[in-house]
């Protein structure tokens, strides 16, 4: 149990440390324009959401394709209560939307733009969700 909260820690800490850096850069871009550090600071958290959504869909792509325990793990580094919850793929790529704030889908036709990073999944889901007749 020590184990796994060490690496909870750890990975709070980069998380952290990650968002801290990329909200000073931002800041800089912007020749540090008081008032602003909140928004630098949210708009990095996305960034870093983002990230490991990227990250997590490359591996998912290479290994063939999105695990339940794989999609709990990414909840949780985006910031998800109680991911371990949460067992159906389409309520986890929900639950990751919402806190990465992105605009959740998956209940209808999928018209997001082509940006979307859960696209491609978005189509599996909709295509099992709602066959052909």
């Amino acid at each position: 149990m020590k184990a796994r909260s060490e690496s909870r820690l750890r990975e709070a800490a980069y998380r952290e440390l990650w968002v801290s850096e990329a909200a000073y850069f931002l800041a800089e871009h912007r020749q540090f324009i008081p008032g602003r550090a909140l928004d630098d600071w949210l708009q990095a958290e996305k960034e870093f959401c983002k990230m490991l959504i990227q990250r997590y869909l490359q591996l998912a792509y290479e290994d063939g394709g999105v695990s339940v325990i794989g999609l709990q793990r990414l909840a949780t580094a985006v910031g998800v209560v109680n991911s371990s919850g949460l067992t159906q793929v389409l309520d986890l790529i929900h639950a990751i939307q919402v806190a990465s704030k992105n605009e959740p889908c998956f209940y209808t036709e999928c018209n997001q733009s082509e940006t979307c990073l859960w696209k491609t999944e978005c189509k599996k889901l909709i295509a099992k969700w709602h066959p052909q007749q």
